[in-house]
């Protein structure tokens, strides 16, 4: 009988399993015994069965190994709830939860964006900086001056991270976002 044992090696940024087949009893078999023959014959076969699955095996243990996929970093968590703040603070009087009381068919929904011409983070900060038909431009130097709006007017980065928000929350269907009161 062998025990085998499967012994992951790291080096660097690759990974690699060895093989280590160890006879645990040793037998007095006839060598004109056809048991040695069979032995040999499921042994070589286990082999290369583990081999052979050793590969896609260790490359789904990877992929799905928090440390290939780590959660959502900080700095990540952060853009979002400042772009959350922003759209609350800006946007959510016509666009509550992705939508649109204005105009019903300029929602904020992925279908309604792809339709509108909008799908793209460029193409809804260019929107938000210079504004289009009834929306109105939030940027510094948004002219003409009737289609921008009378509020405040958002810094360029905060115009970015808006549309970053606004599109990745048009790709996840508007889930809801918990806001910290920002």
């Amino acid at each position: 009988m062998s025990v085998f044992s499967m012994t992951p090696t790291c080096v660097g940024k690759s990974c690699s399993i060895k093989f280590l087949a160890t006879p645990t009893k040793k037998r007095n078999v006839y060598e004109g015994d056809n048991q040695i023959g069979e032995k040999k014959n499921k042994y070589s076969y286990e082999v290369k069965l583990l081999k052979s699955l050793a590969p896609p095996l260790m490359t789904a243990l990877i992929a799905f190994s928090p440390i290939v996929n780590p959660p959502v970093s900080v700095g990540q968590t952060i853009d979002v709830q400042k772009g959350a703040a922003l759209f609350n603070k800006a946007c959510i009087g016509c666009h509550y939860a992705g939508g649109n009381i204005i105009q019903p068919g300029a929602t904020l929904f992925l279908k309604d964006l792809e339709r509108n011409g909008v799908d793209t983070e460029e193409e809804i900060y260019r929107l938000t900086y210079y504004g289009k038909g009834r929306m109105p431009g939030f940027g510094q130097n948004c002219t003409p001056r009737g289609q921008c709006t009378f509020g405040p007017r958002l810094q360029d980065d905060e115009i970015k991270l808006l549309a970053e928000f606004v599109k990745s929350q048009a790709d996840q269907g508007w889930p809801k976002i918990e806001n910290s009161g920002d």
